[in-house]
């Protein structure tokens, strides 16, 4: 690949411009607010320059529901060899280009599963797929250069290619992606109004639920507008369990010992399947679920803090696998949640004990 169009300058857009440029690849950026496109060229995503001809590939990152216009318009043109949208709904787009007869044989479904809260080129990096999946939608009608054309794009994304068929990706999202959106806003609308002490006494657990409940409004209105149908399944399910919980949490308050204790079973019922779901939720690089150690350390919120305690941990031969910090509600400190593997666990306190760190039992 030696060219590309990328038609979107949003964040998806203008991160795959900013990885395909720096390897090379000469990219044309093209959206119908001029202002991102400058904004994306900027920062090195590419040229607003049309192109003098065709292109190797032509990337469509626009809204789910402008997806099927901007490709017919853009195969009119003649603008490219190939051509791929990175929405995050594959079956609706596709029917739509085949209503449209859009040749089917040049074009090819995907979607990056990245992201971040923040939308716009300027919260583009060009790691951003770096070791996330990525899926393609084949189907027989598609040219076998255009999925090498995808499976390129993706390498130099440097992400990882997952081929699935269209509709079961979108079920697939409605399980993992849309509903947790939809539910992470659900918990946080109840912060609207909540008393302020109440807001005070916020933890790193509704800090990790709400996380996702601080994206842009109207690009998740896109997106769940273009899969209705398999998030309302969802939803629905979860729906079911949430009376059930709440009827054993009534029961919890009855007189009845026996109704309690239904109560009782009946929210160890739900935790045990929570247990048993996470569970299967991949872990460090998409392999099998590890379960980790976690050593916490309180730590001030000063400058270079957080390298010393990674150093400190260097030094002891310990890996770090994953790292949380839980922030101290109106102090200039907190603690770091440092997760290792379980028999580096005590080599990692006792080290970072000898250099002065402060280990939370």
């Amino acid at each position: 690949m030696r060219t590309a169009l990328v038609i979107g300058t949003g964040l998806i857009g203008t991160s795959i411009a900013l990885a395909l440029s720096a390897r090379g690849v000469t990219v044309h950026l093209r959206d119908h607010d001029p202002e991102q496109v400058r904004t994306a060229a900027a920062l090195g995503a590419g040229t607003d320059e049309p192109a003098a001809g065709p292109v190797d590939l032509a990337v469509i990152a626009v809204p789910p529901a402008h997806i099927s216009a901007s490709l017919a318009e853009a195969q009119r043109q003649g603008a490219a060899r190939g051509y791929l949208d990175v929405g995050s709904v594959k079956g609706g787009p596709r029917r739509e280009l085949s209503s449209l007869g859009c040749d089917l044989t040049s074009y090819l479904g995907t979607h990056p599963m990245a992201g971040r809260e923040q939308s716009g080129p300027l919260a583009a990096t060009a790691d951003l797929f770096e070791g996330r999946p990525w899926v393609l939608t084949p189907t027989p009608e598609t040219d076998t250069e255009v999925l090498n054309l995808a499976l390129e794009l993706v390498a130099l994304c440097r992400a990882v290619p997952v081929v699935m068929d269209a509709d079961a990706h979108d079920r697939a999202v409605a399980l993992v992606s849309h509903t947790p959106q939809l539910l992470s806003s659900l918990v946080a609308a109840r912060l609207e109004t909540a008393d302020e002490t109440a807001v005070r006494l916020c933890g790193q657990g509704i800090r990790d639920v709400t996380r996702i409940a601080a994206s842009d409004p109207r690009m998740w209105i896109d997106i769940l507008a273009a899969n209705p149908g398999p998030v309302a399944d969802v939803l629905s399910a979860v729906a079911g369990d949430l009376e059930e919980t709440v009827r054993a949490l009534r029961a919890l308050e009855s007189a009845d010992e026996a109704k309690r204790g239904d109560g009782a079973a009946g929210i160890e019922d739900v935790l045990r399947r929570g247990n048993t779901g996470r569970a299967r939720v991949p872990g460090k690089h998409g392999q099998a679920p590890t379960a980790y150690e976690t050593v916490a350390v309180l730590i001030s919120d000063r400058p270079g803090e957080l390298a010393r305690i990674f150093a400190d941990a260097g030094q002891a031969g310990v890996n770090i696998e994953d790292v949380r910090i839980e922030h101290a509600t109106g102090q200039q400190a907190g603690h770091v949640q440092l997760m290792v593997e379980p028999k580096a666990a005590v080599v990692l306190a006792e080290a970072l004990r000898a250099r002065g760190w402060a280990i939370r039992q």
